[in-house]
């Protein structure tokens, strides 16, 4: 079936993407405001796009009434912040911390979460999670009414036991056991079933070919 996405809603487009691009990874995104009051909260609307600058990005949508979510003011105020990936045990907590709280809310408390400080900025990264990156902002770029926030990640901190090499940065990506966002409200996916289909050079498939005559 066709979806004409000139010819729709909105929000039936938001239905269709987030119903197919998945599983999506989650940022759980550390930002402070210039007196230094701690805000966290979970964004799937995430990923990498770069190396060198290392670069990931997150995309912030306004409030129900079309204010700025902490998040994006905190960090234009800032201008840095941190992202912690979700590992299976603190999907719950992660949650929490998505509730739409009032700014005077803290809601690491309310998750039980607690924070450590960081090696390159002064914003504080999730203690409890396997994955953290240290980042800068590199550039904000509006589309439509979401805000497209692009970090420069400045220092990554990952548990000491899914650390398989250091020098050459071999990462036991299974012992992270992180979660993405599936479609609905409450569906998530783990990376606990995995199937491994290694890539293949021309020459390989060439080979493939002939002996399949």
């Amino acid at each position: 079936m066709l979806f004409d996405f000139d010819a729709m809603p909105h929000g039936n487009r938001y239905k269709l993407l987030v119903s197919c691009v998945v599983p999506r990874p989650i940022a759980w995104v550390v930002s402070r405001d210039a007196a230094g009051v701690l805000n966290a909260a979970p964004y799937s609307f995430f990923n990498v796009f770069g190396e060198d600058p290392a670069v990931v990005a997150i995309s912030v949508g306004p409030r129900p009434e079309g204010s700025a979510k902490d998040t994006l003011a905190n960090i234009q105020a800032t201008g840095e912040f941190t992202l912690s990936m979700v590992p299976h045990d603190l999907a719950e907590r992660m949650v929490i911390t998505a509730a739409d709280f009032p700014p005077e809310v803290d809601e690491l408390a309310e998750a039980g979460l607690s924070t450590i400080a960081s090696t390159k900025i002064g914003t504080p990264r999730i203690a409890e999670s396997p994955v953290a990156m240290e980042c800068t902002l590199w550039k904000t770029i509006p589309v439509g009414v979401h805000t497209m926030v692009m970090g420069e990640v400045k220092a990554m901190h990952i548990a000491d036991e899914a650390v398989m090499n250091a020098e050459r940065a071999y990462i036991d990506t299974p012992k992270l056991d992180l979660v993405g966002r599936m479609h609905g409200r409450g569906w998530y996916s783990t990376t606990r079933d995995r199937v491994e289909i290694p890539r293949i050079t021309p020459a390989e498939w060439a080979a493939r070919k002939k002996a399949a005559e």
